[in-house]
Protein backbone atom coordinates (compact mmCIF):
# COMPACT_ATOMS: atom_id res chain seq x y z
CA UNK A 1 0.00 0.00 0.00
CA UNK A 2 1.51 3.24 -1.08
CA UNK A 3 1.09 6.02 1.47
CA UNK A 4 1.37 9.71 0.80
CA UNK A 5 0.58 13.03 2.43
CA UNK A 6 -3.03 14.20 2.06
CA UNK A 7 -2.59 16.95 -0.49
CA UNK A 8 -6.14 17.30 -1.80
CA UNK A 9 -9.09 19.07 -0.19
CA UNK A 10 -12.01 17.20 1.35
CA UNK A 11 -14.32 16.20 -1.48
CA UNK A 12 -17.78 14.74 -1.91
CA UNK A 13 -18.50 11.17 -2.87
CA UNK A 14 -19.54 12.35 -6.32
CA UNK A 15 -15.87 12.96 -7.09
CA UNK A 16 -15.17 9.25 -6.57
CA UNK A 17 -17.79 7.61 -8.82
CA UNK A 18 -18.09 3.89 -8.31
CA UNK A 19 -19.05 3.32 -11.96
CA UNK A 20 -15.68 4.75 -13.01
CA UNK A 21 -13.33 3.56 -10.28
CA UNK A 22 -14.58 0.02 -9.72
CA UNK A 23 -14.30 -1.25 -13.32
CA UNK A 24 -10.86 0.30 -13.74
CA UNK A 25 -9.64 -1.27 -10.50
CA UNK A 26 -10.94 -4.67 -11.59
CA UNK A 27 -9.31 -4.16 -14.98
CA UNK A 28 -6.05 -3.33 -13.23
CA UNK A 29 -6.28 -6.56 -11.23
CA UNK A 30 -6.71 -8.47 -14.50
CA UNK A 31 -3.77 -6.71 -16.17
CA UNK A 32 -1.54 -7.71 -13.27
CA UNK A 33 -2.78 -11.30 -13.53
CA UNK A 34 -1.87 -11.38 -17.23
CA UNK A 35 1.55 -9.91 -16.42
CA UNK A 36 2.29 -12.48 -13.71
CA UNK A 37 0.90 -15.52 -15.47
CA UNK A 38 3.59 -17.70 -16.97
CA UNK A 39 6.54 -16.12 -15.17
CA UNK A 40 9.48 -18.41 -14.54
CA UNK A 41 10.75 -18.83 -10.99
CA UNK A 42 13.77 -16.72 -11.92
CA UNK A 43 11.45 -13.95 -13.06
CA UNK A 44 9.47 -14.16 -9.83
CA UNK A 45 12.68 -13.58 -7.88
CA UNK A 46 13.91 -10.72 -10.08
CA UNK A 47 14.85 -7.67 -8.02
CA UNK A 48 12.80 -4.50 -8.56
CA UNK A 49 13.52 -0.83 -7.92
CA UNK A 50 11.91 -1.16 -4.49
CA UNK A 51 14.50 -2.05 -1.80
CA UNK A 52 14.21 -5.64 -0.63
CA UNK A 53 11.34 -6.48 -2.98
CA UNK A 54 11.39 -8.88 -5.89
CA UNK A 55 8.53 -9.33 -8.35
CA UNK A 56 7.17 -11.86 -5.87
CA UNK A 57 7.56 -9.33 -3.07
CA UNK A 58 5.47 -6.74 -4.92
CA UNK A 59 2.81 -9.38 -5.57
CA UNK A 60 2.84 -10.34 -1.89
CA UNK A 61 2.33 -6.68 -1.01
CA UNK A 62 -0.66 -6.46 -3.36
CA UNK A 63 -2.10 -9.60 -1.78
CA UNK A 64 -1.57 -8.13 1.67
CA UNK A 65 -3.30 -4.83 0.98
CA UNK A 66 -6.32 -6.45 -0.63
CA UNK A 67 -6.44 -8.99 2.22
CA UNK A 68 -6.50 -6.15 4.74
CA UNK A 69 -9.36 -4.54 2.82
CA UNK A 70 -11.16 -7.88 2.87
CA UNK A 71 -10.81 -8.08 6.67
CA UNK A 72 -8.07 -10.72 6.72
CA UNK A 73 -5.43 -10.32 9.42
CA UNK A 74 -1.76 -10.05 8.51
CA UNK A 75 0.32 -13.20 9.02
CA UNK A 76 2.79 -13.63 11.82
CA UNK A 77 6.42 -14.12 10.87
CA UNK A 78 9.48 -15.16 12.84
CA UNK A 79 11.79 -12.38 11.67
CA UNK A 80 11.57 -8.86 13.06
CA UNK A 81 10.58 -7.00 9.91
CA UNK A 82 11.19 -3.65 11.60
CA UNK A 83 14.90 -4.48 11.64
CA UNK A 84 15.05 -4.38 7.83
CA UNK A 85 16.84 -1.29 6.53
CA UNK A 86 14.04 -0.42 4.11
CA UNK A 87 11.29 -0.59 6.76
CA UNK A 88 10.92 2.90 8.18
CA UNK A 89 7.30 3.25 9.32
CA UNK A 90 4.24 1.30 10.43
CA UNK A 91 2.81 0.94 6.93
CA UNK A 92 6.10 -0.45 5.64
CA UNK A 93 6.21 -2.91 8.54
CA UNK A 94 2.68 -4.09 7.76
CA UNK A 95 3.56 -4.55 4.08
CA UNK A 96 6.66 -6.50 4.99
CA UNK A 97 4.70 -9.10 7.00
CA UNK A 98 3.08 -10.29 3.78
CA UNK A 99 6.30 -10.07 1.77
CA UNK A 100 8.21 -12.07 4.38
CA UNK A 101 5.47 -14.69 4.80
CA UNK A 102 5.28 -15.40 1.07
CA UNK A 103 9.01 -15.21 0.39
CA UNK A 104 9.56 -19.02 0.44
CA UNK A 105 6.36 -19.79 -1.47
CA UNK A 106 6.80 -20.73 -5.16
CA UNK A 107 5.74 -18.06 -7.61
CA UNK A 108 2.94 -20.13 -9.11
CA UNK A 109 1.40 -20.56 -5.67
CA UNK A 110 1.73 -16.84 -4.96
CA UNK A 111 -0.18 -16.19 -8.19
CA UNK A 112 -2.96 -18.49 -6.98
CA UNK A 113 -3.08 -16.56 -3.70
CA UNK A 114 -3.34 -13.36 -5.70
CA UNK A 115 -6.20 -14.77 -7.75
CA UNK A 116 -8.04 -15.91 -4.64
CA UNK A 117 -7.94 -12.52 -2.95
CA UNK A 118 -8.84 -10.74 -6.19
CA UNK A 119 -11.87 -13.01 -6.54
CA UNK A 120 -12.95 -12.16 -3.01
CA UNK A 121 -12.38 -8.42 -3.49
CA UNK A 122 -14.23 -8.52 -6.81
CA UNK A 123 -17.23 -10.02 -5.02
CA UNK A 124 -17.03 -7.44 -2.23
CA UNK A 125 -16.65 -4.50 -4.61
CA UNK A 126 -19.48 -5.81 -6.76
CA UNK A 127 -21.84 -5.63 -3.80
CA UNK A 128 -21.00 -1.99 -3.04
CA UNK A 129 -23.01 1.08 -3.95
CA UNK A 130 -22.13 4.71 -4.53
CA UNK A 131 -23.22 5.32 -0.95
CA UNK A 132 -20.58 2.84 0.22
CA UNK A 133 -17.96 4.67 -1.82
CA UNK A 134 -18.96 7.90 -0.07
CA UNK A 135 -18.52 6.58 3.47
CA UNK A 136 -15.58 7.86 5.48
CA UNK A 137 -12.74 5.36 5.75
CA UNK A 138 -9.23 5.14 7.12
CA UNK A 139 -6.97 5.48 4.09
CA UNK A 140 -3.24 5.97 3.41
CA UNK A 141 -3.93 9.73 3.30
CA UNK A 142 -6.01 9.80 6.47
CA UNK A 143 -9.82 9.87 6.78
CA UNK A 144 -11.39 10.09 3.33
CA UNK A 145 -14.26 8.54 1.35
CA UNK A 146 -13.86 4.85 0.60
CA UNK A 147 -13.92 5.77 -3.07
CA UNK A 148 -10.75 7.80 -2.58
CA UNK A 149 -9.11 4.70 -1.12
CA UNK A 150 -10.14 2.71 -4.18
CA UNK A 151 -8.67 5.38 -6.45
CA UNK A 152 -5.47 5.08 -4.45
CA UNK A 153 -5.66 1.32 -5.04
CA UNK A 154 -5.77 1.95 -8.79
CA UNK A 155 -2.72 4.20 -8.42
CA UNK A 156 -0.81 1.72 -6.24
CA UNK A 157 -1.57 -1.30 -8.44
CA UNK A 158 -0.83 0.62 -11.65
CA UNK A 159 2.48 1.89 -10.29
CA UNK A 160 3.42 -1.63 -9.24
CA UNK A 161 2.54 -2.83 -12.74
CA UNK A 162 5.18 -0.40 -14.00
CA UNK A 163 7.63 -1.58 -11.32
CA UNK A 164 7.27 -5.19 -12.43
CA UNK A 165 7.50 -4.32 -16.11
CA UNK A 166 10.61 -2.20 -15.53
CA UNK A 167 12.25 -5.07 -13.62
CA UNK A 168 11.44 -7.61 -16.33
CA UNK A 169 12.21 -5.35 -19.27
CA UNK A 170 8.62 -5.23 -20.45
CA UNK A 171 6.30 -2.40 -21.42
CA UNK A 172 3.55 -1.45 -19.00
CA UNK A 173 0.48 0.75 -19.22
CA UNK A 174 2.11 4.17 -19.42
CA UNK A 175 -1.18 5.79 -20.46
CA UNK A 176 -4.87 5.08 -20.87
CA UNK A 177 -7.86 5.25 -18.48
CA UNK A 178 -6.23 3.33 -15.59
CA UNK A 179 -3.11 5.47 -15.78
CA UNK A 180 -5.18 8.67 -15.98
CA UNK A 181 -7.25 7.71 -12.95
CA UNK A 182 -4.35 6.45 -10.87
CA UNK A 183 -2.06 9.35 -11.72
CA UNK A 184 -4.68 11.78 -10.36
CA UNK A 185 -3.10 10.97 -6.99
CA UNK A 186 0.24 12.21 -8.33
CA UNK A 187 -1.00 15.26 -10.18
CA UNK A 188 -3.17 16.33 -7.26
CA UNK A 189 -0.01 16.48 -5.15
CA UNK A 190 1.99 18.75 -7.49
CA UNK A 191 1.36 21.96 -5.49
CA UNK A 192 2.49 20.19 -2.31
CA UNK A 193 5.58 18.85 -4.06
CA UNK A 194 6.49 22.26 -5.50
CA UNK A 195 5.76 24.28 -2.37
CA UNK A 196 6.66 22.03 0.55
CA UNK A 197 9.22 19.63 -0.83
CA UNK A 198 10.68 21.79 -3.60
CA UNK A 199 10.54 24.94 -1.44
CA UNK A 200 9.60 27.17 -4.35
CA UNK A 201 9.99 30.78 -3.15
CA UNK A 202 7.25 33.36 -2.73
CA UNK A 203 6.23 34.81 -6.08
CA UNK A 204 7.53 31.86 -8.09
CA UNK A 205 5.58 31.00 -11.24
CA UNK A 206 6.37 27.50 -12.42
CA UNK A 207 5.27 25.60 -15.51
CA UNK A 208 5.62 21.83 -15.62
CA UNK A 209 5.41 20.52 -19.19
CA UNK A 210 4.93 16.78 -19.57
CA UNK A 211 5.10 14.92 -22.84
CA UNK A 212 4.25 11.29 -23.50
CA UNK A 213 1.16 9.20 -22.63
CA UNK A 214 0.08 11.45 -19.74
CA UNK A 215 1.00 14.72 -21.45
CA UNK A 216 -0.21 17.90 -19.79
CA UNK A 217 0.85 21.40 -18.80
CA UNK A 218 0.66 22.33 -15.12
CA UNK A 219 1.02 25.92 -13.88
CA UNK A 220 1.86 26.64 -10.24
CA UNK A 221 2.01 30.04 -8.54
CA UNK A 222 3.34 30.63 -5.02
CA UNK A 223 1.49 33.28 -3.03
CA UNK A 224 1.76 32.23 0.59
CA UNK A 225 1.30 28.65 -0.60
CA UNK A 226 1.78 26.88 -3.90
CA UNK A 227 -1.44 26.65 -5.92
CA UNK A 228 -2.24 25.20 -9.33
CA UNK A 229 -3.73 27.80 -11.66
CA UNK A 230 -5.23 27.59 -15.16
CA UNK A 231 -2.71 30.13 -16.48
CA UNK A 232 0.12 32.16 -14.97
CA UNK A 233 -0.71 35.74 -14.00
CA UNK A 234 2.76 36.95 -15.03
CA UNK A 235 5.69 35.52 -17.02
CA UNK A 236 7.01 32.14 -15.90
CA UNK A 237 10.02 32.09 -13.57
CA UNK A 238 10.90 28.38 -13.84
CA UNK A 239 10.11 25.76 -16.45
CA UNK A 240 10.46 22.01 -16.05
CA UNK A 241 9.90 19.59 -18.93
CA UNK A 242 10.14 15.80 -19.09
CA UNK A 243 8.32 12.66 -20.21
CA UNK A 244 5.28 11.75 -18.11
CA UNK A 245 6.64 8.27 -17.44
CA UNK A 246 9.76 9.72 -15.89
CA UNK A 247 7.70 12.17 -13.83
CA UNK A 248 5.56 9.36 -12.40
CA UNK A 249 8.63 7.33 -11.49
CA UNK A 250 10.29 10.35 -9.86
CA UNK A 251 7.12 11.16 -7.90
CA UNK A 252 6.85 7.52 -6.84
CA UNK A 253 10.45 7.46 -5.63
CA UNK A 254 11.37 4.81 -8.20
CA UNK A 255 14.29 6.75 -9.72
CA UNK A 256 16.37 9.77 -8.76
CA UNK A 257 16.53 12.97 -10.77
CA UNK A 258 20.32 13.04 -10.53
CA UNK A 259 20.47 9.73 -12.41
CA UNK A 260 18.11 10.90 -15.19
CA UNK A 261 18.91 14.62 -15.31
CA UNK A 262 19.80 14.48 -19.01
CA UNK A 263 16.13 13.63 -19.69
CA UNK A 264 14.88 16.72 -17.84
CA UNK A 265 14.86 20.23 -19.34
CA UNK A 266 15.05 23.16 -16.91
CA UNK A 267 14.59 26.83 -17.81
CA UNK A 268 14.47 30.19 -16.06
CA UNK A 269 15.49 29.88 -12.42
CA UNK A 270 17.13 26.47 -12.79
CA UNK A 271 18.15 26.35 -9.13
CA UNK A 272 14.47 26.27 -8.16
CA UNK A 273 13.74 23.79 -10.93
CA UNK A 274 16.51 21.45 -9.84
CA UNK A 275 15.37 21.61 -6.22
CA UNK A 276 11.86 20.65 -7.28
CA UNK A 277 12.88 17.68 -9.44
CA UNK A 278 15.29 16.49 -6.74
CA UNK A 279 12.38 16.36 -4.30
CA UNK A 280 9.56 15.01 -6.46
CA UNK A 281 9.22 11.76 -4.50
CA UNK A 282 6.19 12.02 -2.24
CA UNK A 283 5.10 8.41 -1.59
CA UNK A 284 6.44 6.69 1.52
Amino acid sequence: MTSQPDTTPDTSAAEFPIDTIRPLLLEQFAVLDDLLAGLTEDEWTTATCLPGWTVKGITAHLIGTESMLAGIEAPRVERDVRSFDHVRNDIAAFNELWVESLRPVPGADVLERYREIVALRTEQLGAMTQEDFGKQSNTPVGPAPYGRFMRIRVFDCWLHELDICDALGRTGSEGGPRAELGSAEVFGAVPFIVGKRGKAPEGARITLELTGPLARTIHIEVHGRATEVPALSEPVTTTIAMDSGLFVRLAGGRVRAEDRIEEISLGGDTEVGRRIVDNLAFTI
